[in-house]
């Protein structure tokens, strides 16, 4: 079974750079897309990006794309989301997840299989 945990958040300023890490333990990574999603207190978890299980392809939220870039590592089994230009909007728990169909990590996350327990990232402005 695969377990993901998220490292990285923390406060920042209004237009800094930060990247999440999603560490993953377990058999099969490379069989598992992985997306990340954010949650503001109050609101509904929203999906932010998500890659495929051989690193070829990347998908974004329409809000996320230009400052927003997920990678993943599958040496040091390992994603990441990088998000340049910060801003306090972005504040929020930001989640990654792991499933076997990348279609669901992108489209249906009730139907993701693996949660992380999320880190908080604050963007003072």
């Amino acid at each position: 079974q695969v377990q993901l945990v998220e490292s990285g958040g923390g406060l920042v300023q209004a237009g800094d750079s930060l990247r999440l890490s999603c560490a993953v333990s377990g058999s099969n990574f490379n069989s598992y897309a992985v997306g990340w999603f954010r949650q503001v207190p109050g609101k509904e978890r929203e999906f932010v990006a998500a890659i495929n299980w051989i690193g070829t392809n990347d998908y974004y939220a329409d809000d996320a794309k230009g400052r927003f870039n997920i990678s993943r590592d599958d040496t040091k089994r390992t994603v990441y989301l990088q998000i340049d230009s910060l801003k306090p909007e972005d504040t929020a728990v930001y989640y990654c997840a792991a499933d076997r169909s990348l279609i669901a990590v992108v489209t249906s996350q009730e139907d993701v299989e693996i949660w992380g327990q999320g880190a908080l990232v604050t963007v003072s402005s």
